[in-house]
């Protein structure tokens, strides 16, 4: 989950990141509020994710609360890239002399985590990566270790920060990386980390993306989700614990396990480029294809109004394929009428021919059964088209 600008601010604040005044606003007399509160001048940041804000106008500096009003009115409502700006951030304004980076990310490739730090702060780390590399350290960190005072500090120095804010720098990594294990994150990055004119080393702005794994751990966490910005469809699934992503697309697919549901996804967009229809989602319903799951797979699907047909395709391993038929057809007797689209399915793997049997068996008007996974992608993209 990534985090807004507002909600990094508040969780670096939490632990004992230096920050800020910071409040967030959804109107502009809000915006007014909180900076007459914060006092003097204040910068209005638009709170959406995704980069380029700046440079849409999306950051303005505020000279007091009335400028802050209208600077928000101006921002509230634009469109970044897509991207509705509902929200505000209302910043204190601080003299800045320089700008640093620090981020803190999980390194799949090589199975740790790596801290990025570099003098060369404010802009897109990867120029700094590729103009200027010798300015930028990077150093796998072993999670079994982690970051002492000296390891920061060996980062520190690697990033060529100055001598008199070795030590300021090298706390607050000590305290990101604190943060970092404590929240389950994959990445935390501060960009720019600002030196203040008195000396003061603050973070600025703030990135962080929260492990959606570990939720069971930060119930907390519930608090962050932006709900007005979540497809009610994934929303619901995963209420009922199914991988689910909503796509453009006009053909439902379910299937049992990623790697297959990943292949499907490939096939149908091919078999789709004659009749012009695309897989409509992403759904694991993983190796328990029982009727309730089956049942809850295709609702969450048949409710979204641009599927027009959907393939089910599964392999019968653990889950042999008597058990997923006999999931499809209590599920189609559980949906009753809200099944309306038609469902190509393509059965293979342990027990296909008495799960074949039982569909046919079944004849249920909706369905229409395949032998091979071309063959049933076609027949659903075609059936799509119509």
């Amino acid at each position: 989950m990534d985090l807004f600008e507002y909600q990094a601010r508040d969780l670096f604040q939490s632990h004992q990141i230096p920050v800020l005044a910071g409040a967030v606003a959804t109107t502009a007399d809000e915006a007014e509020a909180a900076a007459s509160k914060i006092g003097g001048k204040v910068v209005i940041k638009a709170q959406v994710k995704v980069g380029g804000r700046g440079k849409a106008g999306g950051v303005k500096l505020a000279d007091n609360a009335a400028d802050a009003k209208e600077k928000a009115k101006a921002i509230l409502g634009m469109d970044i890239k897509g991207h509705i700006v509902n929200k505000v951030m209302i910043a204190q304004a601080a003299p800045i002399e320089s700008e640093y980076y620090l981020a803190i990310l999980l390194d799949r490739a090589n199975r740790n985590f790596l801290v990025m730090a570099s003098v060369a702060g404010g802009m897109e780390i990867e120029e700094v990566a590729h103009k200027t590399p010798e300015k930028l350290a990077r150093v796998g960190i072993d999670p079994n270790i982690g970051i002492d005072k000296a390891k920061a500090l060996e980062i520190v120095k690697g990033g060529q920060f100055p001598a008199d804010v070795l030590d300021q720098v090298a706390e607050v990594l000590i305290k990101l990386w604190q943060a970092f294990v404590k929240e389950d994150a994959t990445l935390m990055e501060i960009n720019p980390l600002v030196k203040t004119k008195d000396g003061k080393i603050i973070a600025l702005d703030g990135k962080v993306t929260l492990d959606d794994n570990a939720g069971f751990r930060h119930p907390d966490h519930e608090q962050l989700v932006d709900h007005a910005a979540t497809n009610p469809l994934e929303a619901l699934a995963k209420e009922k614990d199914l991988n689910y992503v909503k796509l453009d697309g006009q053909v439902g697919i379910i299937g049992n396990g990623a790697g297959l549901v990943m292949s499907t996804l490939d096939v149908v967009a091919y078999a789709g480029e004659k009749y012009g229809v695309k897989p409509a989602n992403f759904l694991d319903i993983g190796g328990g294809a029982s009727a309730e799951v089956m049942a809850n797979g295709l609702s969450i699907i048949l409710g979204d109004a641009d599927v027009r047909s959907v393939f089910v395709n599964v392999f019968g391993g653990i889950t042999a394929c008597d058990a997923v038929a006999n999931g499809i057809v209590q599920a189609l007797a559980i949906l009753g009428d809200k099944a309306t689209k038609p469902i190509v399915v393509r059965l293979d793997g342990n027990n296909v021919e008495l799960g074949r049997k039982i569909l046919n068996e079944a004849n249920h008007p909706l369905i229409q059964q395949l032998d091979t996974m071309d063959g049933a992608a076609a027949k659903a993209a075609q059936l799509a088209a119509i």
